[in-house]
């Protein structure tokens, strides 16, 4: 695996757990970083902070790493290489894959033991 270049997201985010069959909330602004997932048993939101009502279930103060892409789908190991030096520094992650990238959400008061361990992995982390 090649070492990677990644970018800090300027925000701080929110992981939000809401019930399964519950639509896309209002509060869910997507003119920046927004990630959905939803399964039998829930759906989950990754937003901005900012625009989570502080009644909604959530985990709050993530920050948000970038992997520069767009990476080719065929490519194997890249979370691996980024997760295992995490890992190692017992650096809990969330990570969210897209069609061009991926993106891995570190607690805000761990985000610089995180650039400190993927740098010393190899890879590049730009403000």
């Amino acid at each position: 695996m090649p070492n990677l270049t990644l970018s800090i997201l300027p925000d701080t985010f929110s992981i939000c757990r809401l019930d399964p069959n519950e639509r896309v909330p209002d509060w869910v602004r997507t003119y920046s970083f927004v990630s959905m997932t939803r399964t039998a048993d829930e759906l989950s939101i990754v937003c901005l902070d900012k625009d989570v009502p502080i009644e909604v279930k959530a985990d709050r103060d993530w920050r948000c790493l970038k992997v520069e892409g767009p990476l080719d789908l065929s490519l194997t190991g890249v979370l691996a290489s980024l997760a295992v030096p995490l890992a190692e520094a017992r650096i809990a992650i969330f990570a969210i894959s897209t069609f061009d990238t991926d993106y891995l959400l570190v607690k805000e008061h761990a985000l610089a033991d995180a650039i400190s361990a993927l740098e010393q992995a190899g890879h590049k982390v730009q403000a």
